[in-house]
């Protein structure tokens, strides 16, 4: 868990950089602090999911999450 977590942090940081987003930025957009962005990207599990998911919906994300679990991708 703590793998997958550390990958989707990791995934995060990459998304916010590719999109030229600062820190600062997607913290606000996600209605969240800098030092608890901080700790996403560096796939923190004791955040909970809905500030991972708040910071996904900042960066245009969020559909994946929706879909995780979803019958279609429950092969």
């Amino acid at each position: 868990v703590r793998r997958a977590l550390r990958q989707l942090g990791n995934d995060i940081r990459d998304a916010r950089r590719r999109r030229s987003l600062t820190a600062a930025v997607v913290a606000e957009r996600a209605f969240t602090s800098r030092p608890t962005l901080k700790r996403i990207e560096a796939g923190d599990h004791a955040v909970s999911m809905g500030i991972y998911a708040a910071v996904l919906h900042a960066l245009g994300m969020l559909e994946g999450l929706a879909k995780l679990a979803s019958p279609e991708q429950d092969a």
